[in-house]
Parts: structure tokens; sequence; C-alpha cells
């Protein structure tokens, strides 16, 4: 069975790779930085998934903590002309949306 809020983070992740190419060209130490964000999402996610109790928490709230920077470094870039509209914000809303209630257990 598969775990919804990894599918969502897979998609965001998936559907982010054009926008961090427009991030780099605007600048690329924010691209890196939202790229190695994007990639803890996603392994916090996995990871979490196979633990229970506090530490399974622990672990999404890792996760919710580095969207939370996925979504600054895509603020800071619309900010800076890089991009007209945020990328994949309904996605990242949504995956957000799934990660609050797990990462406050």
């Amino acid at each position: 069975m598969r775990f919804v809020t990894y599918d969502v983070a897979l998609e965001v992740a998936r559907g982010m790779q054009q926008p961090l190419a427009a991030m780099r060209r605007y600048r690329a130490s924010l691209a890196d930085q939202c790229r190695r964000a994007l990639e803890s999402v996603v392994l916090n996610i996995a990871e979490g998934n196979g633990r229970y109790g506090d530490d399974r928490t622990r672990f999404f709230a890792i996760a919710l903590g580095s969207l939370r920077e996925v979504d600054a470094a895509i603020e800071r870039a619309c900010m800076g002309g890089a991009f007209d509209e945020p990328p994949m914000a309904a996605a990242r809303d949504r995956l957000g949306g799934l990660l609050w209630p797990q990462a406050h257990k």
C-alpha cells in the first residue's frame, strides 16, 4: 500500500525540476538550497514512515520544516522575478496539510 504523503512529496519534487532550473538562473545558491530542502522533505517522509511513536513524529516535523524552507526559497525567487506565479503551489499546500497532523501528534 502506498503512503499518500510520500506520493505527494514525490509529485512536488518532480514538478519542481523545471522551476529549479529557472531559479538557478536567478540565483544558483538559492536553487541549490531549495533542491536540498526538497530532498530532505522526501527522504524524511520516507524514513519517518518506517518509524514509530515520537521518532516518527520527529521525522515528519523535520519534513514539514524543510517544506517551509522550500516555500521561503520560492517566495524569494518570486520576489526576484524568477517566477510569475509560485510553482507547484497547490501540491505544496496539500503536502503541508498532510504533514501537519503527522508532525503534531
